[in-house]
């Protein structure tokens, strides 16, 4: 899916993001998280979408324990694990569908570092920096320490900004964009409460895989 050649129209965004939250909030509910979760690893033929490459999934358990961190492709990488975090969870694949989300309207990632610094970075530019209300407990991640934080009032102003230049990001769109792009893991909205989410009862619906194009479509639904 990474050679979009034009941007999909909203109904078939909300489709392809339908379906990768079902497929991983199966593995979720199985005990697996993905950990590389991006456009180059999802599948689509005739409109039905395929999640690929699980070479770096593994089983969870509960309590967690520790992971390495170096999963996850820099762009789509959640930003606990840039700070460090070793007992992370299935958080880390919901921020990538977010990450997707923008991209299947954006036409490219929207979090394009140059390295794991200029990553966290951009991402913090674009939700706002985390606060110890907004985020606690996230100062004595490893990393922190490392990064300026300046709060900002509202922390989704500019990734709001860029995302409303696209048509299709309706209110409800975006709203579940940024549950999934919450900086802090444990508020972020689980693969399986997306599914519950208004955006995939307003119009218009979810367009049915066998109505998809080869390749995306141009039109405005």
């Amino acid at each position: 899916m990474e050679d979009m050649r034009e941007p999909f129209r909203p109904s078939e965004v909300k489709s392809l993001v339908l379906q990768l939250c079902r497929a991983i909030a199966h593995l979720h509910d199985n005990w697996i998280v993905h950990r590389d979760l991006k456009t180059s690893n999802l599948l689509m033929a005739r409109g039905a979408l395929r999640v690929a490459d699980f070479g770096l999934a593994r089983k969870y358990s509960s309590p967690l324990g520790h992971m390495t961190g170096l999963v996850v492709t820099l762009w789509y990488r959640a930003p606990e694990l840039l700070l460090g975090e070793r007992e992370y969870s299935t958080s880390v694949d919901v921020w990538s569908i977010g990450c997707i989300f923008a991209e299947l309207f954006f036409g490219q990632p929207v979090f394009q570092g140059r390295g794991e610094i200029d990553q966290i970075n951009r991402i913090f530019a674009a939700c706002g920096a985390p606060t110890s209300s907004s985020w606690p407990g996230f100062m004595q991640l490893p990393n922190a320490k490392m990064f300026k934080f300046s709060p900002h009032k509202d922390p989704n102003t500019k990734l709001r900004a860029r995302m409303e230049k696209y048509q299709g990001v309706t209110d409800c769109a975006f709203d579940l964009m940024a549950r999934m792009l919450t900086l802090d893991p444990a508020q972020r909205i689980t693969a399986s409460q997306a599914l519950e989410h208004p955006y995939f009862a307003e119009h218009p619906p979810p367009k049915d895989p066998s109505m998809f194009p080869t390749w995306p479509s141009k039109s405005q639904s």
